[in-house]
């Protein structure tokens, strides 16, 4: 049966000399796999459609098995992306994210509107190390983590100068700090972003202007929670933090 959905691509692989296999992340069916074949010949008219970031329509012939994509019809391919490497970099990251933590065939508008509006953001030239930590703070109850951001996660202190713990699995106030002697020192301006990124609404999202200190804070606090409870190792993770060494490096002399 011919379906057409609104999807994402998230990944390419490879298959056989000419085809691929796509998994597209959908509004109307969440994370599917497609066979795309063909797609690897230069003159496919699938060639263009099933490159990664591509956002667009797809018609799918859909069966008990892998689907099979008969064509497409491209809403954005989002070349401000894939023109500049350190956004490619961004963008690759939030994909294999949602790979990650997406289930099979499991709808959810939310988390597809989500990954929209961030390639997006990051597209129109929004802050990516915001952009990116944002995603990942929205990400967490996908992975059945709900860290404690309104209180402090032992006494319940709503006010006080605050720490994150790891170990705890939220803020902590510096009465309770005995709980947890490894926890991170943040500022309050980390504290505050850590509540947005987690609470606010995308559509809400201004332009959000962070000190290199915060946000060296916050990708202390959000990487090393990912790491303690997550059980995620992401390849782009490693190259993001290759870029980070070339940060000061002139972007222009990288690009050219």
């Amino acid at each position: 049966m011919l379906q057409k959905c609104e999807g994402i691509v998230l990944r390419t692989t490879d298959y056989g000399e000419t085809n691929k296999i796509i998994t597209l992340f959908t509004r109307e069916w969440g994370k599917i796999g497609v066979m795309a074949r063909g797609a690897k010949k230069p003159k496919s008219r699938l060639a263009a459609i099933t490159q990664p970031f591509t956002y667009g329509y797809f018609l799918v012939q859909k069966g008990s098995g892998l689907g099979s994509l008969q064509q497409g019809e491209m809403i954005a391919s989002w070349r401000g992306i894939k023109e500049d490497i350190f956004l490619t970099a961004y963008a690759s990251f939030i994909v294999e994210l949602t790979d990650r933590c997406a289930e099979e065939k499991k709808t959810n508008p939310y988390f597809f509107e989500l990954l929209y509006q961030t390639l997006n953001f990051i597209n129109e030239g929004y802050d990516p190390d915001i952009m990116k930590n944002i995603y990942e703070m929205k990400m967490l109850p996908t992975l059945g983590m709900y860290p404690v951001l309104n209180q402090c996660v032992v006494c319940g202190a709503t006010e006080g100068q605050f720490s994150f713990s790891v170990k705890e699995g939220g803020i902590i106030c510096h009465r309770c700090l005995d709980k947890d002697p490894y926890h991170l020192k943040v500022s309050a301006a980390a504290v505050k972003l850590l509540r947005i990124f987690y609470y606010l609404d995308l559509t809400r999202l201004g332009n959000i202007s962070v000190k290199p200190q915060t946000k060296a804070e916050l990708k202390k606090v959000i990487d090393s929670y990912y790491e303690e409870y997550s059980g995620l190792f992401l390849k782009t993770r490693k190259f993001l933090e290759q870029l980070e060494k070339l940060g000061k490096v002139d972007r222009s002399n990288i690009d050219n």
